[in-house]
């Protein structure tokens, strides 16, 4: 059984039609890296019940703040909302501060704290704004097992997965967590190994079918921390 993490305080709707939007960057909208397989979005149609419907508001190359302009556009009917972003965030951090010289590992850390904690504040207000919906919100992990990520960058990414899970659990709403459900080379894209590949979507159009349809017991790991 695939290992997912997931943290809830609330249950999903269950009997109505659904309307799932998925939100974020390239993890969602990964069609363009997929031209011979199945994207995510097409993944989550091709396995949803007559009547259900899924809408993909994520925008290949978002970040975090960029994502608050997806908000608008999510439909009057949705009932469930997937946000996975943060991977470009990431990205942008590396090539300002892995980069950067320091005297010492505490100076180098400082820098590195500095940047997430602007991460930090962002993705809350997200988190926030997103809340005023009132509807089922799932958010993602970033995925660590990209071919290619060197051991600083691992790093890097675990302090932002850090802070996406106390945000989460903070804010209340469920937890996907990416990097134990996309492990395998094959999961990322062989023409960009940042992205999903059809595989890698496939695993993660299954499990947002599943979370929104109240089977997250089946997902894999589940644990409900008390609001």
């Amino acid at each position: 059984m695939e290992k997912i993490l997931l943290a809830t305080w609330h249950l999903f709707p269950g009997g109505d039609m659904r309307h799932i939007v998925l939100l974020g960057d390239s993890v969602l909208d990964n069609a363009a890296y997929v031209p011979a397989g199945h994207s995510v979005v097409e993944h989550v149609q091709r396995r949803l019940s007559a009547g259900d419907r899924v809408t993909l508001l994520a925008v290949d190359g978002a970040v975090v703040a960029s994502v608050f302009d997806q908000l608008v556009q999510i439909p009057e009917d949705a009932t469930h909302l997937v946000l996975s972003v943060g991977g470009n965030n990431a990205l942008a951090i590396a090539g300002t501060t892995l980069s950067t010289s320091c005297s010492t590992v505490r100076e180098a850390l400082a820098a590195l704290g500095q940047q997430i904690a602007l991460f930090a504040a962002d993705y809350a207000r997200l988190l926030s704004e997103l809340g005023r919906r009132r509807l089922p919100l799932t958010a993602c992990t970033i995925y660590d097992s990209v071919p290619g990520l060197d051991e600083a960058e691992k790093v890097g990414l675990s302090a932002i997965n850090g802070l996406i899970l106390r945000l989460a659990f903070a804010a209340g709403v469920d937890l996907l967590d990416l990097r134990l459900l996309c492990q395998e080379p094959d999961d990322y894209a062989d023409c960009s190994p940042i992205e999903p590949s059809s595989q890698g979507g496939e695993k993660i159009a299954s499990a947002i079918d599943r979370l929104t349809a109240g089977d997250a017991a089946d997902v894999g790991v589940w644990c409900r921390v008390p609001r």
